[in-house]
């Protein structure tokens, strides 16, 4: 039986129980409607325009904040990684900011960007830098020594030897934490969008469609196509990492 059949098994049973449940009676239908209902909504949904303009929204987002976490993320990880004099000036910084819930900044992006796609923007940035922050440090630490004093033996000065020697040693540590960071980057826009309101997006959709007549279906089938776009992003970037990154010896399927 193979990996993808097993998959599929597992979530058909999920659904039989699921299904199961909500026509017994425990709950009620509104409440949580069976998987048909859901996924006929789904379907409902995929013709419906103003639902794929919230789509486009989401994804336009978080494109954008995925964008900008790359590019903060990655050359602030390899300076960070190659002097350590930095490194250690700025580790309180870092650690003070790090664990601090990117949701619980909605108020102050409000005031600080506005309450319009900026926000959401913001917010999946600062969550999204760390990840690909911490696996490039990581990756500058796990270095060989011979491979640097082998380029500076060579002739080849810093600059060289980091775009030669080191970004390639880091790109597949990079690769993953951006992986991480498209599924966290779609976390918060989505979240934003439902705690801030009064926007466009799949976040906001859910937010409209569970007050007043609370419609469950339409919660749900939302909430499933957000599933669904964050797992044809990782198997997009995990794709990448694979062919892109078929030279390295750094175990993906650990990954």
């Amino acid at each position: 039986m193979t990996r993808t059949l097993r998959g599929l098994l597992g979530l058909l049973g999920f659904l039989l129980v699921w299904e199961a449940f909500s026509r017994s009676g425990f709950v009620a239908q509104r409440y949580l409607p069976p998987p048909t209902t859901v996924f006929a909504r789904f379907a409902q949904l995929m013709g419906d325009t103003s639902f794929l303009l919230d789509l486009v929204a989401t994804v336009l987002a978080w494109a954008i904040a995925l964008g900008i976490s790359i590019a903060i993320a990655v050359p602030l990880g390899l300076l960070l990684g190659s002097v350590r004099g930095i490194r250690v000036a700025t580790r309180a910084i870092i650690e003070f900011l790090r664990p601090i819930p990117s949701v619980a900044l909605i108020p102050l992006a409000i005031v600080l960007v506005g309450s319009g796609p900026e926000t959401k923007i913001a917010l999946a940035v600062y969550a999204a830098v760390w990840p690909i922050l911490f696996n490039t440090i990581y990756a500058l630490d796990e270095i060989d020594p011979v491979m640097v004093d082998t380029a500076r033996s060579f002739g080849l000065g810093r600059g060289r030897t980091m775009f030669t020697v080191a970004l390639p040693h880091a790109a597949p540590f990079v690769l993953t934490g951006i992986r991480m960071s498209a599924t966290v980057a779609l976390i918060l826009v989505v979240s934003t969008e439902f705690l801030a309101g009064g926007g466009s997006g799949l976040g906001s959709f859910v937010l409209e469609a569970s007050t007043g007549a609370g419609r469950m279906d339409l919660v749900l089938a939302g909430t499933l196509v957000a599933g669904i776009v964050g797992y044809l992003i990782n198997e997009a970037l995990e794709l990448v990492q694979k062919r892109g990154l078929r030279w390295s010896s750094v175990d993906r399927e650990a990954l």
